[in-house]
């Protein structure tokens, strides 16, 4: 007899208001695989899976797990049919231990220490198990992402889940903390775990799963089997029409220099360098994109650079306007002299999530008298405004009015770069243009980066991903350590060449 299927979804259906975010959608995961969903920012994956995960509650249709029809009604409900989420943004208590971090919600009785004994032998077997190694006693605050990923999924093995699902989960890794998850990911297949995982990265799709799922405005459009798949035929698929996954664009026509860096330092408060001697200038007319491994300086360089920091040493001149340890100025000057900023973290820095998208279409150019021509801001001159950046920039669901928190994490990104592109900037900065974005708005994004730079602007991408770096850049920087280490052309560089400078060896 044919065992039945991990999960089977049938005409499950969800609207939010007006928003018909799945519609009618069955499909089957056979147990002991791992199956990949995806589609564009807005196509529905998550919100199924969160119904899947008792997060919400399905419209209408039916769930079935290894054949029996459940009802979903919380997270809670989700866990005793063995099913567990680790979601895109971490939920740990950062000045928790590892451990501690564990034990919530399986204490085990008032006495903590019989349940934290218990856990942290637990931790130690799966550890051994599946490839994933923590220390217990570790501070969560002090571990990298990957490090807190592994925590999150020994979460949910903890509570004997033998359904995994993943949501995004190498939108805040690093390649080399991706490629350790993918292995993690195949020790659990063959302790007959199921793994579905959320993701628009085709490269991941193709590596780790046996099977995928396109989804598209909130339907399944199209099932296959990886190996009789390839990246050109589900990107089409995603977004229903051709798609260039490489970056069309003509060769630069540098002009003058726009942003100067000399010898540049940061220090912080315990007197760690983060920022050493660092050197590079920036043209009108140019993409230079700077690489390396996250945690080598390529944020707090970015920060300086935005005036969001202050630097130590040395010196940055923006349009011939130059700030320093003495006078650092601040994001507010940087605006007033051509410079626009798209932050690394877009929730954090980018926008206010209970803010609606008119509000974040705004933020930092509210005082322009078109905004607010008196003692108030004209709050429809505003929402048109958002509307018409929506229109231009391809943000779903056009509704200026929604919460920032409402969009999926690509419309989120859209509406960030189009209100700082909307101006026309002489520089522009971006930070990890792309995390968390779907294969329609990656081209879309790398498009108006190009267009930009052809209008004269000068910009400076920062990066983990080192295929967009090759595609996208003009000119890559390499920083290892604090330091830019090295300066290759596109032309001349691979992705080993990269990699060997990234880990600080000479390339």
């Amino acid at each position: 007899m044919t065992a039945p299927p991990a999960i089977e979804l049938l005409a499950v259906d969800k609207s939010f208001g007006d928003i018909h975010a799945v519609r009618g959608v069955s499909l089957r995961v056979e147990a002991g695989t791992i199956t990949g969903i995806v589609g564009e920012n807005g196509a529905g994956k998550s919100t199924l899976m969160n119904i899947l995960f008792g997060l919400y509650h399905a419209d209408a249709g039916e769930i079935r797990i290894g054949g029996t029809a459940v009802r979903m009604d919380s997270p809670h409900g989700a866990i005793a049919h063995g099913i567990g989420m680790v979601h895109q943004h971490f939920m740990l208590i950062e000045s928790f231990t590892v451990l501690e971090n564990l034990v919530l919600g399986v204490e085990g009785g008032i006495l903590l220490s019989r349940g934290m004994a218990r856990v942290r032998v637990e931790v130690e077997r799966l550890a051994r198990e599946y490839g994933l190694a923590v220390n217990p006693d570790a501070r969560v605050a002090n571990l990298s992402v990957g490090e807190q990923q592994r925590v999150e999924i020994l979460k949910v093995l903890l509570r004997g889940a033998r359904i995994l699902i993943l949501d995004e989960p190498s939108a805040v890794l690093t390649p080399q903390e991706t490629d350790r998850l993918f292995l993690v990911l195949k020790t659990l297949r063959e302790h007959g775990v199921t793994v579905v995982l959320i993701t628009h990265k085709l490269r991941e799709i193709m590596a780790v799963t046996d099977r995928v799922v396109v989804m598209r405005q909130g339907e399944v459009v199209a099932e296959r089997r990886t190996a009789e798949t390839d990246p050109q035929e589900l990107a089409e698929l995603m977004v229903g029409r051709k798609v260039r996954l490489q970056i069309d664009k003509m060769p630069a026509r540098p002009g003058a220099v726009m942003l100067r860096v000399e010898r540049l330092g940061l220090v912080d408060n315990r007197g760690v360098p983060l920022l050493q001697n660092v050197d590079l200038e920036l043209r009108a007319g140019e993409i230079v994109a700077v690489a390396g491994v996250s945690g080598n300086g390529q944020t707090e360089l970015l920060q300086v650079l935005a005036g969001m920091r202050a630097p130590t040493s040395g010196t940055v001149t923006i349009c011939g306007r130059t700030f320093d340890a003495h006078h650092p100025g601040d994001p507010a000057d940087r605006r007033e002299i051509g410079l626009a900023h798209v932050p690394e973290d877009r929730l954090r820095q980018g926008l206010v999530a209970p803010f609606q998208a008119s509000e974040t279409s705004i933020l930092g150019y509210q005082d322009e008298r078109r905004f607010s021509p008196g003692y108030f801001l004209d709050r429809s001159a505003i929402g048109t405004y958002c509307r018409d950046l929506m229109e231009r920039f391809d943000v779903r669901p056009r509704t200026p009015g929604l919460r920032s928190s409402q969009f999926s994490g690509g419309n989120q990104q859209k509406l960030v770069l189009a209100r700082e592109m909307a101006h026309e900037p002489k520089v522009l900065l971006v930070g990890q243009p792309t995390r968390g974005v779907d294969i329609g708005a990656i081209e879309f994004i790398h498009r108006e980066l190009v267009r930009a730079r052809d209008r004269g602007c000068a910009v400076l991408v920062i990066s983990v991903e080192l295929d967009e770096v090759l595609s996208l850049a003009d000119r890559v920087l390499v920083m290892f350590g604090g330091r830019v280490v090295g300066e290759v052309e596109p032309a001349d560089a691979d992705e080993q060449t990269l990699g060997l400078m990234m880990a600080g060896a000479t390339a």
